[in-house]
């Protein structure tokens, strides 16, 4: 016992010797530290990340939204916005196939933009209006859904990017059809029409068509 005691209280004086070290030497061996727990935190979250989407892919949502809550942390911690911001948007549309569409707009207006336009990030706060759009339309708050869809038109035009501009005036066309503002709906098909041929896309050929036939089965509904 004794013999222990002394081990004990040899190792302790060497732990402490060790500290006052690190207290000295701040710049020796501390940032070794801190780059080792980044790398573990950063593989930790993608870990989670991959895990989270085979989830996905199975329609397990709730368990999927744990693991992605569990991979923003980890991003978080290693002050990888980026990553960060797409674990995020996960979560939320976890919430919105939940049918959950108040959380998934909390998650995307209060987490993800304010931290797109902290990191001076254009084109995600553009792609985050447009998940706003669609998670509005899902909850039926129509006037909600057409300024998101706005927006990310306005930036589209700014950033010049044809295609993020198409999704927002496809987006107001499903506003629009929610709405019956059948004429309207049609004239931004239209408009979606000529950019993406303009662009020789067939992107969007199949939204277009099953947007005007889902307007006809309205107008003239089968008996």
């Amino acid at each position: 016992m004794v013999i222990a005691f002394l081990s004990l209280f040899a190792s302790l004086q060497i732990q402490a010797q060790n500290i006052d070290k690190s207290d000295q030497e701040p710049g020796i061996g501390g940032s070794a530290i801190n780059i080792a727990v980044s790398r573990y935190d950063l593989a930790e979250g993608t870990n989670y990340f991959e895990d989270a989407e085979g989830l996905e892919k199975k329609g397990d949502f709730n368990e999927a939204l744990t693991l992605f809550g569990k991979a923003a942390f980890e991003f978080n911690a290693v002050k990888n916005f980026g990553l960060y911001c797409q674990a995020l948007i996960k979560m939320s549309n976890m919430h919105y196939q939940l049918g959950r569409f108040t959380d998934a707009e909390q998650i995307l207006l209060n987490v993800v933009l304010k931290n797109y336009s902290k990191m001076g990030s254009r084109v995600g706060q553009m792609n985050t209006y447009n998940i706003l759009g669609k998670v509005y339309l899902a909850d039926n708050k129509y006037t909600q859904s057409m300024w998101f869809y706005t927006q990310q038109g306005i930036l589209a035009k700014q950033l010049r990017s044809s295609n993020a501009y198409i999704e927002s005036v496809l987006g107001l066309a499903q506003v629009k059809i929610r709405k019956k503002d059948f004429t309207l709906a049609i004239k931004d098909l239209n408009q979606a029409e000529l950019l993406a041929k303009s662009l020789k896309s067939n992107q969007y050929k199949t939204q277009i068509k099953e947007s005007r036939e889902l307007i006809a089965n309205k107008v003239s509904p089968k008996k």
